[in-house]
């Protein structure tokens, strides 16, 4: 058997605090009788183990593989060869057609490849989940400021204040009054729906044209890099939750709308739920997997002999149950979606994307963007070292498209030259621009000079690198995804967690979490309704100070995760919101 430990953590550099309960002596022996069996420990089956076990219910959970995460998993060099021959000769899984390649020997524990990469918005569900839960003690997260949309050669940062858009040259003072008209409206737009209820079924592009008379970059700004949408022609009711996602989030905790998990996204998630269900009493086991179940007996067969009675329900990973013949067929559900994943390690730590005190940023190549004419847009986001998942100096790029078949790596490809050719030519140190004026320059109200975004573009358009770009490695795949909500396979007796969904953020998570929990329990009013006052004080000591929960900030120190004075369920939309006041120009 194989239990989760704070040695395990630690040893691959997370900061987990001990608690009492977790670190007991191996045993082989699983329970005879359990209330819920879970197999696979994906990001909702973890979360959905911690919620049950909490609520007193007796959870077992399982794993075929010898790590947490199932198809969210974070691994190591070793590890990483080890999955992708078990990708390539598998007949059943959501995983499909790896290729790894890998340059030079690397020291396999300095390295975290993160299998289904994600970003958490400050104004996520998840966030209050995590602190609720006090799962956030187990968890470094840091901030990502920097959003990019890939247009004319160039990474345009997409304005995330007034003060961004006040300061850049390239917008026409009535496209800056288009554009902060129009984010002072998603900040409320649910309470306006005369504005767009005439386009909620309509394309987001014209709807923003029509009703704001924006300009295709501004357009495109919104769409791709606010809204992380991968088409324009995302329905205008769908897209305007999106970037109201984006524009609620800032100022929650600082001058940034999203965050990141140190040490990989959802894997290291699933790993501080998974030792929270330990504390709450859930038993765990790896290396075991669900053979059979038979729902009249209630008793379900496992891989190592083993047979347990379970009382309440049997829930399944999409990945676990593509393995089962007899239920494989059914098992990845319906809506599904492939999505290509490209990850470069590469010796430079770019922190030219990045804000000031960052270590991450996203950047998006709208439809159009690329030399092979792309018609979805490729998401990436960026990860130097200071993120725990490569060595300092280097950085990690993860690369996604939902394009079809072949297109989609040719798209990839293209993604990858630019990212390639931007940072060598901005990390250049002596570039020198010709021809620029003082109508190319405006000054920041802190007295930074910067240069026009148009200028700047015209003057590095035939830059030539004069070094190469060294890469460490470089993974390919395809991931089979799916709408988030599980299903029934009655005729098996069991729920199946659909696979994770194609998004970069975590959005959803907790909806189809909450949805298992109701079914198993009859309500979801006490969904990690925990009480922790009776716990002891040394153990909250140690849980409060043994991480790291501080959110870093470009401005500044900012509040703990959770620190408030006020809960973070009762904040409000608007709250810290850098567009919410003093809108006009």
């Amino acid at each position: 058997m194989s239990s989760y430990s704070a040695s395990t953590a630690q040893r691959r550099g997370s900061v987990v605090p001990p608690l009492s309960g977790v670190d007991k002596p191996d045993s082989n022996d699983l329970p005879q009788k359990c209330d819920v069996l879970i197999s696979g420990t994906g990001i909702v089956e973890s979360i959905l183990a911690a919620a049950l076990a909490w609520q007193g219910s007796n959870v077992v959970q399982i794993d075929p593989g010898n790590h947490y995460g199932d198809s969210s998993s974070i691994l190591n060099i070793e590890e990483l060869k080890n999955w992708v021959n078990t990708v390539n000769s598998s007949k059943g899984s959501v995983f499909s057609n790896a290729q790894l390649y890998i340059t030079r020997p690397l020291e396999s524990r300095k390295y975290f490849i993160d299998l289904t990469p994600k970003i958490l918005f400050a104004k996520s569900d998840l966030l209050p989940i995590l602190i609720k839960s006090r799962v956030n003690n187990y968890l470094e997260i840091k901030p990502i400021t920097s959003f990019h949309t890939y247009k004319n050669d160039a990474f345009e940062k997409v304005p995330g204040s007034k003060e961004d858009i006040f300061t850049d040259q390239s917008l026409s003072l009535l496209t800056k009054r288009s554009l902060m008209r129009f984010m002072k409206f998603v900040l409320d737009y649910k309470n306006t729906p005369d504005v767009w209820q005439p386009y909620q079924a309509a394309p987001i592009k014209d709807f923003l044209k029509d009703k704001f008379k924006l300009e295709p970059q501004q357009v495109e700004e919104l769409i791709y890099s606010i809204g992380l949408c991968t088409t324009a022609d995302v329905p205008t009711i769908d897209a305007l939750a999106r970037m109201h996602r984006y524009i609620v989030s800032l100022g929650v905790y600082g001058s940034f709308p999203a965050l990141y998990v140190m040490y990989g996204s959802a894997g290291e998630l699933v790993q501080a739920f998974s030792r929270s269900a330990a504390v709450a009493g859930a038993v765990y086991k790896l290396n075991t997997e669900l053979v059979s179940y038979n729902k009249i007996s209630k008793i379900a067969t496992l891989s190592d002999g083993g047979r347990i009675e379970v009382s309440e329900k049997v829930i399944i990973s999409a990945q676990d149950a593509l393995t089962i013949p007899a239920i494989a067929p059914l098992a990845a559900g319906k809506n599904k979606t492939e999505v290509t994943r490209m990850v470069a390690i590469v010796s430079k730590d770019c922190k030219e994307w990045y804000a000031e005190n960052e270590q991450a940023a996203i950047i998006s190549f709208p439809p159009g963007s690329l030399a092979s004419d792309n018609r979805i847009a490729v998401q990436a986001i960026i990860y130097g070292g200071g993120s725990g998942m490569c060595p300092m100096g280097q950085s990690i790029w993860y690369l996604s498209s939902t394009e079809k078949g072949k297109r989609a790596r040719t798209d990839l490809e293209e993604a990858l030259k630019r990212l390639e050719v931007s940072i060598l030519r901005e990390s250049t140190e002596d570039f020198e621009f010709d021809n620029v004026n003082v109508d190319d320059v405006s000054v920041r109200p802190d007295g930074m000079p910067v240069l026009s975004s148009v200028k700047l573009g015209q003057s590095l358009q035939n830059f030539v690198p004069r070094e190469k770009l060294q890469y460490l490695l470089k993974l390919l795949y395809t991931q089979t995804t799916s709408a988030l909500d599980s299903f029934d396979i009655e005729s098996a007796g069991l729920t199946v967690v659909s696979p994770p969904s194609a998004e970069i953020t975590f959005d959803g998570i907790v909806a189809s979490t909450v949805k298992l929990y109701e079914q198993i329990v009859g309500s979801d009013d006490d969904f990690f309704d925990i009480d922790f006052e009776d716990d002891d004080d040394d153990e909250i000591a140690a849980g409060a100070t043994g991480a790291n929960r501080t959110i870093g900030s470009t401005t500044g120190a900012t509040p703990a995760v959770g620190s408030s004075d006020e809960p973070f369920d009762d904040v409000d939309d608007n709250r810290g919101s850098v567009f919410a006041d003093d809108m006009e120009l």
